[in-house]
């Protein structure tokens, strides 16, 4: 209950906890001794590292997987300049619009920030107004030295209208709390027609309806990334309304005064169209205090009423606050990670950045919108969405295999497939959110996702089902050149844009496919999509040393410059330097093409030590965090680092980690070196500092790198601990000398998963020069499909 009304036993309150906490997702129980554990991960993250810079994170409210996202915007502009404010909130701002419920964390396209809500006192502006000119619109200037942010926790007070906001949520439901200036009319203002991202005419049709009991509901349908977006939801107050005014500035309707609520029909209390907003009036509150609760729904009006009452029926924002904080305590002590201060911040500031999507989109009842854009009912099974997966199947899901529990890797696969039973293509989603397909970036990365957890003996989902549907996305001709890639074993540049990055990741896909079909006996699938596989050969131009993309005729486009890169070309965000070696499945196979293990090292070292001006990828907003040609601010050159222990010199590995990670990674607002992408930026950096990644979803085997941490020690899914311990850490000791598993040598440069799960210890000793004679052999080389050279 809100504080003040009554007062509730501690048992009372405990169980009031309990239950919010379990409304999180994440069970109340914990391991004895756990809570000093809890309080060190929990207090170690820092929401706001990635709100500047390149990072595109936001620093509200949200519980792991949530539906609700609940953190304030800063600014509104047109899709064409809104790349910076992606996720509705930019450090470097200096004033706050309001608080929407949904964002994306950390990606390169706008959208989402649905239902702004924003608390008022004194006079009431129905616009936004200008950054530059305080009140001129409903926006209000903030400082920094107000905020706070901690995980599913916001707080910061609105200096022109002295409101102290305070935010928090559960699943489905955002919690606000406002403190009002003592004597002042109290508003909140709904806008309907906010978006992170506005051009005229994206919101289709949009609803307000205030019901006799002080209940506003309403949707908002909406043309953009993902068209014909439907969203519900439901708003009650701790206070009873003193009246509100419903306003459609397109056509300037307006309800004028406050009209008093229950009054007349229900519909004298809707207002529908494309630009609506809502003002809803409470007089001078004598105890200042005024709390909001807003659910969101894919349903309907009705449903977002049920999760309302469902996910949170009472009034205590202290509770609420407690159980978000409990399941994320929880989520994030899975790890137990022992590092100097920054590098502890920024790994579980980065576990934290992992467990926020993909984000939950069921109903209490089970029931969800998908990709056909209709209401269907889960079985045994959460729906989520927000799928990246041209980022996160790399190394953000292999993550989450890890230090996720098996139901929640089950659930995505069975989300994974439900879309697919329901697109009207009968493919895996490619780039998905609020169940809707975006079509956006290359690949059908579903399929990794799924073969990783396959191989990693995570089954609870029909597997026959989840085969056909990936190879349904495989052989779908329309999509992306698949047709052609499929007769001619590429995809032509004439009939296709980014061709040769297609081509490129079109056959890792393929070989994650041929690895779950020979698991399953399916030895005619495995062979055909095993050739496929090694169509990465198609283009790759032994002459120049470089892939390139080829016209239908078989030759290469002509002329062809290496360095050359920009959107429409030959590759996806990337240029021949960032994208040509891109082969994890078989960098034997690639090392063979090059002419030996000398010639790839030498063209790695070309990609990291070529002096590169920034001003060359400027045009090109997600190439970024750039060392020579190698741009960690982007996915394609997540495992090229590693590829140096593919032709025997893991110490140059070694090196290149500890330059990346001193450059790329900061415990600061600015300090993710591009965007985080729903986790990857952040899955990599808690990967490399544990000492190993997984270059190749799919084949079980883990990099080995360096460490970055004195001790880490995760409990895995199957309540075993495995146990990262360094020796020697410290700048001064950049190299591998020797490492141990379970006591005994280790002298392959790779580290199984079963290895992982049976859990134990892996120790490294670290010393100031390279250990040339450490994993060298082609036989101590990780996996490849073709046979490394002796």
């Amino acid at each position: 209950m809100h504080r003040g009304h009554h007062q509730r036993t501690p048992g009372a309150r405990r169980r009031g906890v309990l239950a919010l906490i379990a409304a999180c997702g994440v069970l109340a129980t914990s391991p004895a001794g756990a809570g000093a554990l809890e309080d060190k991960a929990y207090g170690s993250v820092d929401p706001f590292i990635g709100t500047g810079g390149d990072g595109h994170t936001f620093p509200g409210a949200t519980v792991p997987f949530g539906m609700i996202q609940l953190s304030p915007d800063t600014q509104i502009r047109h899709f064409r300049e809104s790349y910076k404010w992606a996720a509705g909130y930019r450090y470097d701002d200096g004033s706050i619009l309001g608080f929407s419920h949904t964002h994306f964390s950390g990606t390169g396209h706008s959208d989402l920030g649905d239902i702004l809500v924003m608390p008022l006192s004194g006079e009431v502006r129905l616009e936004p107004g200008e950054v530059d000119k305080p009140r001129s619109g409903y926006r209000s200037r903030f400082s920094h030295d107000t905020e706070k942010a901690e995980p599913g926790y916001y707080a910061v007070t609105l200096a022109d209208e002295d409101i102290r906001a305070e935010l928090t949520t559960s699943r489905r439901v955002g919690l606000h709390r406002y403190r009002f200036p003592e004597n002042a009319p109290a508003h909140v203002l709904v806008d309907l027609r906010s978006s992170i991202y506005n051009y005229p005419g994206k919101v289709l049709w949009s609803r307000l309806r205030v019901h006799k009991d002080g209940t506003i509901t309403g949707f908002r349908e909406l043309r953009g990334w993902a068209p014909g977006r439907q969203l519900y939801f439901a708003m009650r107050f701790s206070r009873p309304l003193a009246g509100h005014a419903l306003h459609n500035r397109e056509e300037k309707i307006d309800y004028k005064g406050f009209a008093p609520p229950g009054r007349g029909t229900a519909e004298r209390a809707l207002l529908e169209g494309r630009e609506l907003v809502g003002v809803f009036d409470f007089g001078a509150l004598k105890e200042r205090e005024l709390l909001v609760k807003v659910a969101i729904s894919p349903v309907s009006e009705d449903n977002a009423i049920r999760n309302l009452d469902s996910d949170l029926p009472g009034w205590d924002f202290e509770a609420t606050r407690t159980a978000a904080r409990e399941a994320w305590s929880k989520a994030l002590s899975v790890v137990d990670i022992d590092a100097p201060a920054p590098m502890r911040k920024m790994l579980y500031t980065a576990i934290y950045h992992s467990l926020i999507a993909p984000s939950l989109f069921t109903d209490a009842d089970g029931r969800y919108r998908g990709p056909d854009n209709q209401v269907h009912q889960a079985q045994g099974f959460e729906f989520y969405s927000t799928f990246s997966l041209w980022d996160t199947y790399r190394a953000e899901h292999p993550l989450l295999t890890l230090i996720q529990p098996e139901q929640r890797n089950n659930d995505l696969i069975h989300s994974l497939l439900a879309s697919q039973r329901t697109s009207p293509h009968g493919v895996l989603p490619v780039w998905q959110f609020h169940g809707q397909e975006t079509w956006c970036m290359i690949g059908y990365h579903a399929v990794p996702v799924i073969a990783d957890a396959f191989m990693k003996g995570i089954r609870g989902y029909p597997v026959d089902q989840a085969f056909d549907a990936m190879v349904a996305s495989a052989t779908y001709g329309p999509y992306g050149g698949l047709e052609h890639y499929m007769k001619l074993g590429y995809v032509p540049i004439d009939k296709e844009p980014e061709a040769a990055s297609k081509t490129l990741e079109y056959a890792f896909d393929d070989w994650t496919i041929a690895r779950m079909a020979r698991e399953l006996g399916r030895e005619d699938v495995a062979k055909s999509f095993e050739q496929r596989a090694r169509n990465y050969r198609n283009v790759f131009d032994t002459k120049t040393g470089f892939v390139r993309a080829r016209k239908s005729d078989g030759g290469y486009r002509e002329p062809f410059d290496p360095a050359a890169v920009g959107y429409g070309s030959d590759y996806t965000e990337g240029n021949a330097w960032q994208y040509s070696w891109y082969v994890p499945q078989d960098t034997a196979g690639l090392i063979k093409l090059l002419g030996g293990d000398a010639k790839l090292t030498a063209k790695l070292d070309a990609v990291f030590d070529t002096r590169v001006s920034p001003e060359a990828f400027a045009h090109v907003e997600d190439i970024s965090g750039l060392i020579g040609y190698y741009a960690h601010g982007n996915e394609p050159s997540h495992h090229v680092a590693y590829l140096y222990n593919h032709t025997g010199q893991p110490w140059r590995t070694q090196e290149r980690l500890k330059q990346i990670i001193d450059s790329q990674y900061k415990a600061t607002t600015d300090g993710l070196a591009g965007n985080d992408d729903c986790g990857q930026m952040s899955a990599w950096l808690v990967f490399t500092a544990l000492g190993f990644y997984p270059v190749t979803p799919g084949s079980n085997e883990y990099v080995i790198g360096r460490p970055f941490v004195e001790r880490a020690a995760m409990t895995l899914p199957n309540g075993k601990r495995f146990t990262v311990v360094t020796e020697n850490l410290g700048d001064g000791n950049p190299y591998i000398g020797k490492v141990t598993l379970n006591g005994k040598p280790l002298e392959r440069s790779y580290v199984r998963h079963e290895e992982l799960l049976a859990g134990g210890e892996l120790r490294f000793v670290m010393q100031s020069k390279p250990n040339k004679k450490w994993a060298t052999r082609p036989d101590s080389r990780p996996y490849s499909l073709s046979p490394y050279s002796h």
